[in-house]
């Protein structure tokens, strides 16, 4: 156990043995009690932070935010703003006299600016549409900021003009775009995002770029402030070509823009140097292939002198910040289900910096996760565990120790009796291959019991799962249930190899992986064999598809917002454009048997398990008619089944915490009549 993690449990006992109160396990309504630090800004001079304090909004039963501040003992923590809005994107002026951030209004989002000497904001624009990804010029005196810039929809007739006091139906609406939605805001508005810049003190923002490109991604300054350096994807097919993406500069004088890397693939992330020289950045030539990690690249400004950093690491490289020498890069990585802070020297030195980041999703155990760094290399970064989700946290690299700075929870969870977490390794019965996972045990465990298990299968497939905080794993454990959750091969987190083992072959052995792990937990003795449940969300929704339809050892099952059939997926999600070549080979209508040969509707004819089917009314990227595939074929052939659909709701079922709860309420219920 990490020291930190016994110093965290005595402090529990401690707080308990004061007040005399007994622990209980975590509860339903404790979902709307959670917070969380999210997008953690350091001060230059290391003394302040600023974040976003998460929160469960009960009355309106919604995820909120505001930017809070804390100096780096832990005190003076405060709300910055009086507002009470949506608040995003805290950035610090460079000398650290001032903080911007965006902020919603009665008329949408806008820049502020809060002074630190003062206590003071003011708002600095009255924008057409909301601004994204703010940042400083190196002298403080202008910001930068994307924006769309809407144009006029196509329109194919001239309707009539309607009688005066008449209803009548809304205008067609007419889209030539290739992608024209997206999960979790819908149609999107016809437009391009461009760059603007707007004096720090106020005044008229002023486009940089044009085109009918998408500039979306957050600028890098250059140290004159002359030139902004950013990622996008420029070409004529860009449209298409959706993986491609090269670095460019653009002339802040005219907009000019230069390209400064040229292949197939994307390039993305450029992040300058301390001293202006250089550009590091990300990117690899595009093998076509599921999962392809990127590599490391230093150039010059005027993106000359290519090179790459060889840090021999196998893993997921984001989040490029430079030192402030300039000698080398901080960046996050994901490893065996674990989110790291790593650094690398420029000549390929690798070292591990800090473990356990993240902590942001609060429903499910996945990865996220942000830091930023301070004039004299303090990181400060949301840590997280099993049992609290995302505090902030510093230290520095070369140093062992660990500044919590925020406990967020401790006055719901030091109450909380939640359920242990145990990490668990073994071997696939397909390969041998070594797999990774999880256990969840119910509060007041009882080893010489046997209980019932849930296997929790995660989505992506391109994700992981890993010792998080996980209000639905406990709320599973709380209701009497073993939890197990895999990283089966596909999952990412353990290298390139592993994560590229379901191109062309989905679902394949990831099935085998997660079946040898459900006996590797059978053989610990203390799950009846006869009580086992399977469910997951998305790719996990396709993945319990799948198992019950090659396997009936589960009593129930509860397949949340699957994927059914990969020829209608394909060609109807939002992010449809994934799929083709990488997943599966050529098109649906050039491949047909293949897209068949691995939707889980091929299978549907042998599933006798009673089965759950969940999916979000509005859901763009596993449409409700997936699950309906489901739904009816079971309902044709006479086998138990039930469909839940949460009214409104996205692919992120759990973004309301009512309908998290709803979802994990749900899923018991229907195990509960199987036990």
């Amino acid at each position: 156990m990490k020291p930190y993690k016994q110093f965290a449990i005595i402090l529990l006992f401690l707080a308990i043995e004061a007040t005399g109160q007994s622990k209980i396990p975590f509860q339903q309504m404790d979902v709307f009690e959670l917070e969380w630090a999210s997008d953690p800004q350091v001060s230059p001079d290391g003394k302040w932070n600023v974040y976003l304090r998460n929160r469960m909004n009960k009355l309106q039963d919604k995820r909120e935010r505001r930017i809070w501040i804390v100096d780096h003992a832990g005190n003076n923590h405060r709300k910055l703003t009086p507002n009470d809005h949506s608040e995003s994107s805290p950035r610090w002026s460079p000398n650290g006299t001032r903080i911007a951030y965006t902020s919603s209004t009665d008329e949408g989002s806008e820049i502020f600016v809060y002074w630190m000497e003062s206590g003071q904001h003011a708002r600095l624009t009255q924008l057409d549409r909301s601004p994204s990804n703010i940042s400083w010029s190196p002298d403080g005196k202008w910001l930068t900021f994307s924006m769309l810039v809407p144009e006029k929809p196509p329109y194919m007739v001239n309707s009539p003009s309607k009688p005066k006091g008449a209803q009548w139906a809304d205008e067609p609406r007419v889209t030539t775009r290739v992608r024209h939605e997206a999960d979790g805001s819908g149609f999107i508005e016809p437009g391009y995002y461009h760059y603007f810049i707007i004096p720090a003190d106020g005044g008229t923002a002023r486009q940089i770029t044009s085109g009918r490109y998408q500039h979306k991604n957050e600028p890098q300054w250059t140290k004159d402030g002359k030139s902004l350096i950013f990622s996008a994807n420029r070409r004529e097919d860009w449209e298409y070509n959706y993986r491609n993406s090269e670095i460019y500069s653009v002339s802040l004088s005219d907009g000019s823009i230069q390209e400064l890397t040229e292949r197939n693939g994307p390039d993305y992330d450029p992040v300058v140097s301390p001293n202006g020289n250089n550009i590091a950045y990300l990117g690899y030539e595009d093998k076509i292939q599921t999962y392809q990690l990127p590599e490391l690249y230093v150039m010059n400004l005027n993106g000359s002198g290519k090179r790459m950093i060889d840090l021999k690491l196998d893993r997921r490289m984001s989040n490029l910040t430079w030192n402030q020498k300039g000698t080398g890069l901080y960046f996050l990585y994901d490893s065996e289900g674990n989110t790291k802070i790593g650094f690398v020297s420029l000549d390929g030195k690798f070292e591990k910096v800090k473990d356990d980041v993240g902590g942001t999703g609060v429903a499910r155990p996945y990865g996220g996760g942000s830091f930023s760094i301070s004039n004299n290399d303090l990181l400060v970064y949301n840590m997280t565990t099993p049992y609290f989700p995302a505090d902030l946290a510093s230290g520095k690299k070369g140093d062992s120790s660990i500044r919590r700075i925020t406990r967020l929870n401790e006055d719901l969870l030091a109450y909380r009796e939640l359920g242990k977490v145990e990490e668990i390794w073994y071997n696939s019965s397909f390969d041998n291959r070594k797999i990774q996972g999880w256990i969840v045990k119910p509060p007041q465990f009882d080893p010489g019991k046997q209980y019932p298990m849930i296997v929790e299968n995660h989505g992506g497939p391109i994700a992981n799962y890993g010792d998080r905080f996980s209000p639905e794993m406990q709320l599973y454990a709380s209701a009497g249930y073993v939890v197990f959750y895999p990283n089966p091969r596909g999952s990412t987190s353990y290298g390139e190899e592993f994560g590229n083992l379901l191109y062309h072959n989905y679902p394949g052995q990831d099935y085998d992986d997660v079946m040898s792990g459900v006996d590797a937990v059978l053989a610990e003795g203390y799950v009846h064999q006869d009580s086992l449940f399977v469910t997951g969300g998305s790719a996990g929704g396709i993945m319990t598809a799948w198992i019950i339809g090659k396997s009936k050892r589960f009593r129930a099952a509860a397949v949340i917002k699957p994927v059914m059939n990969w020829y209608s997926k394909t060609l109807v999600a939002d992010n449809w454009n994934g799929y083709f070549n990488y997943r599966y080979p050529g098109y649906p209508w050039e491949n047909p048997e293949t897209y068949m040969k691995f939707s889980p509707i091929s299978l549907v004819g042998n599933i006798e398990t009673p089965t759950l089917v969940m999916v979000g009314t509005s859901d763009l990227r596993t449409p409700l008619s997936e699950a309906k595939q489901l739904y009816h074929a079971l309902k044709i052939r006479k086998i138990e089944t039930a469909l839940v659909e949460m009214p409104g709701a996205y692919h992120f079922i759990a973004r309301r915490p009512s309908q998290l709860i709803g979802k994990i309420d749900h899923i018991v219920a229907w195990f509960n009549q199987y036990r």
